[in-house]
């Protein structure tokens, strides 16, 4: 069954546009937005599983440059 989450995203200052632009490349990331508020982007993104959605986060998301720190909602 395929796992859809969204992914709240703070960016370090001055990079959220860097921030947005690599995540439209990453696989699995179905649409990603800047946006006013607390958070600096939302991304959407997908996998097979959870298992995928957490190495995805983790190993993909966290390690990008400019991302700070992020929250992620699991559609359910």
């Amino acid at each position: 069954m395929t796992v859809k989450a969204y992914v709240l995203i703070k960016a370090h200052i001055g990079k959220t546009r860097e921030v947005v632009d690599g995540m439209r490349k990453l696989r699995g990331v179905l649409s990603v937005d800047a946006v006013t508020g607390p958070y600096d982007a939302i991304a959407v993104i997908q996998a097979e599983n959870m298992s995928e959605i957490g190495d995805l986060i983790v190993s993909i998301i966290h390690a990008a440059v400019g991302v700070s720190r992020t929250v992620t909602c699991i559609a359910v």
